[in-house]
């Protein structure tokens, strides 16, 4: 049997409570939980911790919207001695391992939140190849290293100063990112340590070498999350109101004119196809925008949206009227949007989306950044994501 350890513990110095600090939504444990329970080859997954706070919101996963993800889950006790400041991982694993009976251990660390399952997937099926006693996970670092000699003088340790390679032709080296280590229960006692023997690096991608330690990991992680596109299925579950600025989003933003002072604009066709999907499902749809001119009326009317609110100053408080009109919650609204005006109603709603050439202040509060431009497919791209 396969199992995962993850191992969190209430007493964390740098930022108190970390493992169930929110983080892109979330607490940050419920992204390595997640990962686990998803991997084909993990039978258990056991939440040790010595916190009855981290305790209470760990089971609750195994209880939220998102339950039958969770099923896999346990949570355990560790001891006092095992979660102190100067007790080793191995300490904890070790605990573990006397108290319960598997054959293979997955040590997974909570402070790597952009874990995936398919990384996991990899380290299991390379863990069962002949010979192979160990896997750790790595990604590739493609930079110059130097080292200091006994007389405090620089010398490079990985190149050539007078060949300097470019970064496609640099193989580069492979540093731990501390995401996982898998070994058999055998080693782990008989060598006291996460891994040991022939050992497996198996490489995952570059934004995963940052693990949360210090409170400005935690920015760049989150915002590498984003990027990433990890969302919560528990944000998407029950949409029900589903709306969108026009320019940059439903076009590409461009202002065009014929020679005779005719204002246009570029739509997308497969847009047109995924509203049509959303009222299949009976979401409501609707269009929400600072300007008023016929061309954003026609097109409404051709999408056959439920909701059109032109020449709007503040989109948070039109997006509250419609839904007290309708008896929505803020939480089951989708919303896209793409400029500064649009920051206070997508940081409000349960599912804030942007296109992948928004403002950079929008990509900082979304939960899901499209691949598409403005005007590229941006609606079909979120539609297919909640449908």
């Amino acid at each position: 049997m396969n199992v995962a350890f993850i191992p969190v513990r209430g007493g964390s110095k740098s930022i108190p409570l970390k493992n169930i600090k929110m983080i892109n939504g979330k607490p940050l444990v419920y992204w390595t939980v997640k990962a686990a329970c998803r991997c084909r080859y993990i039978d258990k997954v056991y939440i040790a911790t010595d916190s009855n706070e981290i305790r209470k919101v760990a089971e609750g996963f195994k209880t939220g919207t998102e339950a039958e993800q969770f099923t896999k889950a346990m949570v355990i006790d560790r001891s006092a001695e095992s979660a102190s400041d100067n007790a080793s991982t191995e300490f904890a694993m070790l605990e573990f391992a006397n108290k319960y009976k598997f054959d293979n251990i997955a040590l997974i660390q909570a402070t790597s939140p952009l874990l995936q399952a398919s990384d996991l997937n990899r380290g299991f099926e390379a863990f069962g190849r002949e010979g192979v006693d160990s896997v750790l996970s790595v990604v590739r670092q493609k930079r110059f290293r130097w080292e200091n000699d006994e007389n405090g003088f620089a010398h490079p340790a990985n190149y050539d100063v007078f060949h300097r390679l470019r970064r496609q032709e640099f193989e580069g080296y492979l540093v731990e990112n501390g995401a996982f280590y898998i070994t058999s229960k055998a080693d782990l006692i008989r060598c006291q340590n996460r891994v040991s023997g022939n050992i497996i690096a198996v490489e995952m991608n570059e934004d995963t070498f940052f693990e949360i330690d210090e409170p400005n990991d935690w920015v760049i992680v989150e915002s590498l999350m984003k990027k990433n596109n990890h969302i919560a299925d528990s944000n998407i579950a029950d949409i029900k109101l589903f709306l969108t600025d026009c320019d940059g989003c439903l076009t590409d933003g461009g202002m065009y004119y014929s020679e005779y002072g005719d204002e246009m604009k570029k739509f997308n066709t497969r847009d047109g196809m995924g509203f049509a999907l959303l009222k299949e499902k009976g979401i409501l749809t609707g269009i929400i925008t600072s300007e008023n001119n016929n061309l954003n009326q026609r097109r409404a009317d051709k999408l056959r949206l439920d909701i059109l609110e032109a020449g709007c100053k503040d989109k948070l408080a039109a997006i509250r009227c419609i839904c007290a009109d309708r008896g929505i919650s803020l939480e089951n609204v989708c919303y896209i949007g793409d400029d500064i005006n649009d920051i206070e109603a997508l940081k409000a709603v349960g599912f804030g989306c942007c296109p992948s050439d928004a403002m950079p202040e929008i990509k900082n509060v979304v939960n899901y950044i499209t691949k598409a431009k403005g005007g590229e497919g941006v609606i079909r791209e979120v539609v297919d994501r909640l449908i």
